[in-house]
């Protein structure tokens, strides 16, 4: 029965793409002749209406081919204040920003599930849209292989967020070292799904080395959360790096990334810590690719609140800040043991 329901829902999804795609027919037909103009032949194939983003033209490489001005780092980052003096950022429309013939997108790993046909999970990229400081350099993964090319203002909205810690911590008191979290041992793998949003566990380290405190953090989902990378299956793990200046008391630095373990790798690491390396003769050195990072002079408060963002959906980030569990995921969890224990 379910089977059925979600072929039916398939064939749906179809149905409605096919009638986006010939709705906007006169405009994938000026954008044909645009892209020709710089030469770069777009087939109907390379066009495709998903619902969580419109109208969106796909071809390797194509953001720099359309726009060869935009300047991109050492590290495929693109600095955000440029880019906004470049397109247009419209209110409701996080996650994109437009000019009169195409919209530019955040990376495709800022979606739920690392899926490009999802919508952006909540809410790191509403804030990074949204944030602005003149003390502070901020940079951006985009899509480089899609572009939106539906021109209405049109944003796919999710009833569901995900709350970041409340408060600032006093960073000078943290002692160097590491810590481990996991999900209660005592839940089912279906309420870790749920709760925890497939993590398996978050792994901290903080080191000091003269006037600097620096932080690293990986975040190990479950072994069903894998995506595919140059044709090769990879387990993605979420790394924030943060660089914590204890004069100023502010943090210098700020980046997040995606470390793309092998299926060896992820075994190997994910019930050690960060001291793996350090630990093993076989060391591991995985693929990563930069998502964002920030310079100059990041409030405490602001790392903590991008941070739990980036992590969106996993209560473990709260429970190191904070101590505890969200109130609303406390409530769940006591409800599910009252539940096992009748």
């Amino acid at each position: 029965m379910l089977d059925e329901i979600q072929k039916r829902h398939l064939e749906n999804l179809k149905e409605i793409e096919r009638e986006e795609l010939s709705n906007n027919k006169e405009a994938i037909e000026l954008f044909q002749d645009y892209a020709a103009q710089r030469s770069i032949i777009l087939e109907p194939d390379n066009f495709r209406y998903f619902q969580t983003t419109g109208v969106v033209a796909i071809y390797p490489n194509l953001l720099p081919l359309l726009n060869s001005s935009i300047a991109v780092d050492k590290e495929d980052l693109f600095d955000f204040k440029e880019l906004c003096l470049l397109f247009e950022k419209k209110r409701f429309m996080p996650g994109y920003l437009s000019n009169s013939d195409y919209s530019i997108m955040a990376h495709p790993y800022f979606r739920r599930v690392f899926r490009e046909i999802n919508n952006y999970a909540p809410r790191f990229i509403d804030l990074f849209w949204s944030f602005n400081s003149a003390n502070i350099q901020s940079y951006i993964s985009l899509d480089l292989n899609r572009v939106r090319i539906d021109k209405s203002d049109f944003g796919y909205m999710e009833l569901d967020t995900w709350f970041g810690a409340k408060f600032e911590k006093t960073i000078e008191n943290i002692s160097d070292g590491i810590v481990k979290l996991r999900p209660p041992l005592d839940l089912e793998n279906r309420h870790i799904d749920f709760i925890f949003a497939n993590a398996y566990s978050l792994d901290i380290k903080w080191t000091t080395k003269g006037n600097i405190k620096s932080f690293q953090l990986e975040e190990f989902k479950d072994e069903t959360i894998k995506i595919f990378k140059n044709e090769t299956e990879f387990y993605p793990v979420r790394y924030v790096h943060a660089e914590y200046d204890l004069s100023s008391q502010n943090f210098r630095h700020f980046d997040g990334a995606i470390h793309f373990y092998t299926k060896e790798e992820y075994f190997q690491r994910r019930d050690s810590d960060f001291n793996y390396n350090s630990k093993n003769i076989s060391h591991i050195k995985t693929l990563s690719q930069k998502l964002f990072k920030m310079n100059g002079v990041v409030p405490v408060e602001k790392f903590i609140e991008f941070t739990s963002h980036f992590l969106t959906g996993n209560p473990l980030i709260i429970e190191y800040f904070e101590g505890k569990y969200p109130e609303q995921i406390q409530k769940i969890l006591d409800a599910i043991r009252v539940k096992n224990a009748q």
